[in-house]
């Protein structure tokens, strides 16, 4: 079954909203390779904690229903349609997790960037 993300949203759609960043410099508290190391566990974090959640709920009701036994999530091979879409997830949740990189770098490319602390800086 091909997988819809996020609303008839294309994989192409998708990746590109993974990297949306807002407008201006990022603001860092800390030193930025800290930073960028924090943004990025954070983000895994984050996933890692709504895919626990969510495989957890589906094995409680399945295994509730009678439709799950002992070892059999650990057995499945998926099919070659069900890899693909495995493979095309896995590109997006990278894309996503490594997006401070993305933006860093885009940043650098882009230095017509202007960050409203500088701007408060140059009107004062």
């Amino acid at each position: 079954m091909a997988r819809d993300w996020g609303y008839g949203m294309s994989f192409a759609d998708a990746l590109g909203e993974a990297g949306a960043k807002p407008a201006g410099k990022r603001p860092y508290f800390l030193e930025p390779q800290v930073e960028r190391v924090l943004a990025i566990t954070m983000a895994v974090a984050q996933e890692l904690a709504v895919s626990r959640q969510r495989v957890d709920t589906l094995e409680r009701l399945l295994t509730a229903r009678g439709l799950l036994g002992d070892g059999e999530i650990d057995a499945f091979a998926p099919d070659p349609l069900a890899a693909t879409e495995r493979a095309m997830w896995s590109q997006e949740y990278i894309a996503r997790i490594l997006r401070i990189v993305q933006q860093e770098n885009e940043a650098a490319i882009a230095t017509s960037d202007v960050a409203s602390g500088d701007v408060g800086d140059q009107l004062g």
